[in-house]
């Protein structure tokens, strides 16, 4: 079960990134995004993808199931390759065909963005959705957004919202996956003809998709109603959250991070691959 995990499951665990305070996560979380926008040149990039790298290690997650839960990026990736690589203009072409021309330029964007593409994904995942649980990220996200009670904000209402959404993530991918394999059970063609046709395909899927949501949705508030449930008023909690020193020294290296990849910046500009952005 756990080698067909989907994108934004918690793989559970016992590692130091499980352990860590889920506050101190979404700050490192924050951090690591920033130095990923940071980075414009391979010598940078390649400081966040070797932190990537490491944070897989840390989170003993398997390779494979992190690689099988990325397959629903796959066509993201290859569409924003194909974009970078043959709309990207240089001085001489290394390939031509017809109206097609492929740059030198357009070969070090598309390689600088789908690292920076899985860099992003990969961490804000390793971060935050495979080793924290949609409780601990409640009240994480609670907690963080506490001083927002003083005007009246909904603090835990939205914190809620954006957990079940989290959950509903492999929900939504296993109940896409049941359809299509029923509509080409059916005898639906999904995959033969150009992208209207291919798109007009999509209908039989996406109805009944959204139909599926609304019920599920319609399910869980009835549970809710049904459990009493009346927000965060009164709420009192089983695990509460606490800080420790290794979580401190976790965001110190974060901040650190940051610091290398700005001076890799300014410093790594003679590297061959520089792309500026």
């Amino acid at each position: 079960m756990r080698n067909d995990m989907t994108l934004g499951q918690y793989y559970p665990g016992n590692s130091f990134l499980h352990k860590a305070d889920p506050r101190v996560k979404i700050v490192s979380l924050v951090l690591f995004l920033v130095l990923t926008m940071l980075a414009n040149n391979l010598a940078s990039l390649g400081i966040v993808l070797a932190a990537t790298l490491l944070l897989a290690f840390v989170s003993h997650i398997p390779a494979k199931v992190l690689v099988r839960s990325l397959k629903p990026l796959v066509f993201l990736l290859l569409f924003t390759g194909v974009i970078n690589l043959f709309f990207t203009e240089g001085e001489t072409p290394l390939f031509s065909l017809g109206f097609l021309h492929i740059y030198p330029e357009g070969v070090r964007s598309t390689v600088f963005i789908l690292l920076r593409l899985v860099c992003l994904v990969g961490g804000s995942s390793l971060l935050l959705s495979y080793t924290t649980s949609p409780l601990e990220l409640a009240d994480a996200i609670e907690s963080l957004l506490s001083p927002l009670k003083k005007l009246h904000v909904p603090v835990h209402d939205f914190a809620m919202m954006m957990t079940i959404a989290l959950r509903f993530i492999p929900t939504l991918t296993e109940e896409t996956d049941k359809i299509v394999s029923a509509q080409k059970a059916r005898g639906a063609d999904l995959e033969s003809g150009g992208l209207i046709k291919k798109l007009k395909a999509m209908i039989p899927i996406l109805l009944p998709l959204l139909i599926s949501s609304f019920r599920h949705a319609m399910e869980l508030a009835d549970a809710m109603e049904c459990r009493c449930y009346r927000g965060g008023e009164g709420r009192t909690k089983l695990k509460v959250l606490r800080t420790r020193a290794s979580d401190y020294l976790f965001l110190a290296l974060m901040a650190a991070l940051c610091a290398v990849v700005i001076a890799a910046n300014r410093f790594g500009g003679f590297t061959l691959w520089n792309v500026a952005l």
